[in-house]
């Protein structure tokens, strides 16, 4: 099969290349005002969550320190604290949203690494359920992702909004 049909992302199809962000992405999209809009689930005093809208697996999440760097070492102390700390709350909230039976979690520093940002780190956290890698990307070099984005940010939002401590903002995200 070379097709899959997924009709919630005609939007992204048809989106504006550069969707208005001038700067570093990870920068821009904490400061909107539309949290659900730009997928921030959760956030605190150091570090955001959001939503991978490009997902390998259903609830992929980006946990981005606010500190706009791609050298891990350059991190402050409270920062690496914060970042640390909603990591944590983001696999609370995945395992009670999505209940997945693990996780990878990592991050891709420097050019050489894969990932299609390197200049302001963040940690991947992607679910993993037992068979999600199963004949299709190995025989048909296609994905399927189960869950419309939207779903999910309903989901995983909501896991977030449960957890102790957190209050939702009037622009939609969870704070810690």
């Amino acid at each position: 099969m070379d097709q899959v049909f997924a009709p919630w992302r005609i939007e992204w199809v048809e989106r504006d290349d550069d969707e208005g962000i001038e700067g570093c992405v990870f920068c821009e999209l904490p400061e909107r005002d539309d949290d659900r809009e730009n997928l921030v689930v959760a956030r605190n005093d150091r570090a955001v969550v959001l939503l991978n809208n490009y997902p390998y697996n259903p609830g992929h999440a980006m946990v981005v320190p606010d500190q706009h760097t791609g050298d891990y070492r350059d991190l402050d102390d409270e920062t690496l604290l914060g970042h640390a700390r909603l990591k944590q709350r983001t696999f609370d909230a995945l395992e009670r949203a999505l209940a997945p039976d693990g996780f990878n979690a990592g991050l891709n520093l420097g050019q050489g690494s894969g990932g299609s940002i390197d200049d302001h780190l963040h940690t991947h956290v992607v679910p993993r359920w037992e068979g999600d890698t199963n004949f299709m990307p190995v025989v048909g070099d296609t994905k399927v992702i189960v869950e419309a984005l939207d779903d999910t940010y309903d989901r995983v939002h909501d896991a977030f909004a449960d957890q102790d401590g957190a209050t939702v903002t009037e622009s939609g995200a969870v704070r810690f």
